[in-house]
Order: C-alpha cells, then structure tokens, then sequence
C-alpha cells in the first residue's frame, strides 16, 4: 500500500510469538494484494478495469467490506470522502513525479470520472458494479487503517492482549503494554515531520490516524497542494493543516483523517463527533500554530517524561 508496516506485540512463547508474526504479515500481503492500486494484479484494479460494464462483479469479502465502509464514509463526509477520486489521484501523482502542474482543463475532464454515486453495491450478492468507464477506485484513504485493524483483531483472536500497528502511520492498538497505562503515540507538529507535540496520545482498544502534506504535495507559484485531493474540485489541498483522529477502529480513523483535511473545520468536528471520534487540527498561517479540537481530545492526552 506504499506504507512500512510496523508491528508490535507481546507474548510469553517466542516460538508462537514468531509463527504470529509471520501469519500477522501474511494477512497483511493478502490485503495489500486486495486493496492495492500500486499492483497492477490486485483484485481492486481488477475491478477498475471493469468500470463501464452492464454487469455486478462478484468480490471478495474483504473488498465488499471495505467497499461497503467507504461508501457509508462518503456520505457520512458528504462526499469530502470519495474513494472514486482514484483518477484525480493518480493524474496528481503524476505531475508530482513529473514536477509539473496539472492543466486547469485536464483536471475538469478527469473530475468528470468521478463521483461515489457512480459505484454500487448489490448487498444481496457482494456483487460490485463501476458503471461509469474509465472510473478508479482508490482504497488509500481508507485501507491502511482497516488493514491496521484486521491483524490487532487477528492477534486478538489469537490470545494476543496487547498489540499495536502502525501502517505508516495509521495506528491500530488493542490492549496496553504490560505495566502501561496504554500506548503513547506522538502527534507531529504541523509542516514538521520530525517534531512533535509536548503531550503524546495514551490509547488502548482504539486507532489513531494523522493526516497532513510534509511527506507528499506539489508546489505551484509559491503555493502547495498537498496529495489529499478535494473530489469536488479536483485540486490538492492547500491550506497547511495537519490532522490526528482517535476513534474506535482503524478504518474509521482513517477516513476521518482524510475527511477532516478536506472539509472546513467546524464540519469536520461535526462529522468527528457522530463517529464518537475525537479530532485535533493543527493550522499554520502566516507562520503561526492554531488549534482546534473536539472536547474529548484531551481524554487522551498525557504529559511525557
């Protein structure tokens, strides 16, 4: 999925301990061959190349489940969540790797491809159908923290009391560290990838997810445009904002992340607390740090040592 995959667990056998591991990895390269849209032979470009067609395509569970959450997040998000987006997405990630900036023409032809409404669903069947041609779908909002969520899930299976992975990250935990309050997870300072919040997350049992442009963005006449792509306009955004959500499962701290980078703050907020989620958005302008949050960010909040 583009991402390193960290993980980490305790246990008392280190023969089971090994043979978790490599199961957990498994499961991981199983899903990245669903999800993927890098690899050409992924079940989701599979799909991809049947946009256009009459017919419902039959998917795997794994696929259906995480088509199904992402179109409840589309509408959930009205819409700033769109896993459609996916030929505005590689049309940016393009011009990143070109260095050029995109023409205003070509992105209004390539918004054209787009729309959540455009993907449906048949529940009776976990059939599939991309009815428009030349749609993509794009998992990467929303795949690394169901990912994430699957093998803390798994290992939970397995008698594992206390794991935590980080998909690039995207943080999934289960229990807390032996003789841990739980997890500590530092939040990165806005257009800083090395620096970080005096006061870290504690968590167990839930996600995290951060959002932001340090790692990926375009930069056009002293503008930058980050890879988070707003669906209705078609560009990268460009407000310097760096998002964190905790919520109770990987996938929905995913999207929430990438909702939220899109959306006006107070929407964003709104959209946070019908998930029972909890938000921080950090905003540099004009070289100046703001916060906004939801109420029950501090919940989570500890000062570190």
């Amino acid at each position: 999925m583009g991402s390193p995959f960290n993980l980490i667990f305790y246990g008392d056998d280190s023969t089971k301990a090994t043979v978790l591991a490599t199961e957990a990895f498994a499961l991981i390269d199983s899903l990245n061959h669903i999800f993927s849209d890098y690899d050409s032979t992924s079940e989701l470009n599979a799909l991809n190349r049947t946009a256009g067609s009459d017919s419902f395509v039959l998917v795997s569970a794994p696929l259906y489940d995480i088509l199904k959450q992402s179109l409840e997040a589309a509408e959930q998000s009205h819409g700033a969540f769109d896993i459609t987006v996916g030929p505005l997405s590689r049309l940016w990630r393009q011009s990143r790797k070109q260095q050029r900036f995109p023409d205003v023409n070509e992105i209004e032809e390539t918004k054209g491809k787009v729309g959540f409404q455009k993907l449906r669903l048949d529940t009776a069947t976990h059939r599939v159908q991309l009815f428009q041609t030349s749609m993509q779908l794009d998992l990467g909002g929303i795949a690394k923290g169901y990912t994430a969520q699957v093998v803390v899930n798994f290992l939970s299976s397995k008698g594992i009391a206390s794991a935590l992975l980080d998909a690039g990250g995207d943080i999934a935990c289960s229990g807390a560290p032996p003789n841990k309050q739980g997890w500590n997870i530092g939040i990165n300072m806005p257009e800083q990838a090395n620096d970080l919040l005096k006061k870290k997350i504690q968590l167990q049992h839930g996600a995290v997810a951060t959002s932001g442009d340090v790692y990926q963005f375009i930069e056009h006449e002293g503008k930058k445009y980050s890879h988070i792509i707003n669906p209705k306009t078609g560009y990268g955004v460009s407000f310097q904002r760096n998002v964190t959500v905790i919520a109770q499962d990987g996938a929905t701290a995913d999207w929430l992340a990438t909702a939220c980078s899109i959306l006006p703050i107070r929407q964003a907020k709104k959209v946070v607390r019908r998930q029972h989620a909890a938000l921080l958005i950090g905003v540099l302008k004009k070289n100046k740090l703001h916060f906004y949050q939801t109420r029950n960010f501090n919940r989570y909040l500890r000062t570190m040592e």
